[in-house]
């Protein structure tokens, strides 16, 4: 398995201003440089990196210097992360368009893999066919990622319609898009992260690792909260999981550069 690191550590996660008035243009973004999140994370002994489709978009003009940025850190474009609403019809026509622009991008600076979250909670409540709009909103996804050559793989995430473990159970068995488990996400949504692993292992194409702890709520450095990882480690070997491992922390009060050390740290002790 090899290991990678999420740029969102250097300036948190937001999303493109113009995005409020043109969806379309919502991607997401982290306002961190880019440049030293990639300097850093190499020092850290990574392989690869994950971007946000937002700031791979600040490239689209000059591809040759993204991947030269990469080349002389000698680090791989593992994934980019995009994510839609899904379940309102009227915008998902300029969802999608959005979504293609980063399958475009991904593909054109080398990714593998394309991470999608999503899936919008109703003020109103969740419906049944909320489910059914996003499990055929991840199939198309699926589709055109594969038509670049890249693998599409959701994202449970908190704050959408799959949080829980019977919201997981759903969408994957409405949708056949493969599965991105993220240990943090899983654990404060009361998922089982190391059996969710073991029952989909073969749609597991990509795993994010962030540690958490739920009082305080924090997602934290490996091994600096509450998740059993030796457990997650050992079922990711029980599936015979051989992708990539990203490390993906939102934020980190001190230098993010110490933060990816201290996961790399605990993965060469632990990941036996």
């Amino acid at each position: 398995m090899k290991l990678g690191y999420q740029t969102i550590t250097w300036g948190g996660v937001v999303g493109a201003a113009q995005g409020v008035t043109s969806i379309k243009d919502l991607f997401y973004q982290t306002y961190g440089s880019t440049e030293k999140a990639v300097q850093d994370i190499a020092a850290a002994g990574y392989q690869g990196i994950e971007i946000f489709d937002g700031n791979l978009a600040e490239y689209a003009d000059n591809p040759a210097a993204f991947t030269a940025l990469l080349s002389s850190h000698k680090l791989e474009l593992v994934s980019v992360y995009t994510g839609a609403n899904f379940i309102y019809n009227d915008i998902l026509e300029d969802e999608f368009y959005k979504i293609n622009k980063a399958i475009s991008f991904a593909k054109l600076m080398g990714a593998t893999n394309l991470i999608v979250g999503g899936g919008a909670k109703r003020s109103s409540g969740t419906t049944e066919k909320d489910f059914q709009m996003l499990a055929q909103g991840l199939d198309k996804v699926t589709d055109l990622a594969a038509a670049a050559g890249l693998t599409a793989c959701y994202h449970p995430h908190l704050t959408t319609i799959v949080e829980t473990t019977a919201e997981l159970e759903k969408i994957m068995s409405l949708s056949k898009i493969h599965f991105c488990p993220d240990t943090a996400h899983l654990a404060a949504g009361g998922v089982d992260t190391a059996s969710a692993i073991r029952k989909y292992g073969k749609r597991v194409r990509h795993v994010h690792l962030k540690d958490f702890t739920a009082e305080p709520f924090a997602f934290l450095p490996l091994g600096t909260g509450n998740i059993d990882f030796i457990e997650i480690f050992a079922a990711l070997k029980e599936v015979a999981y051989d992708g990539w491992l990203v490390v993906e922390l939102d934020n980190y009060d001190g230098d993010p550069k110490v933060a990816a050390e201290i996961s790399m740290k605990f993965i060469k002790e632990n990941l036996k």
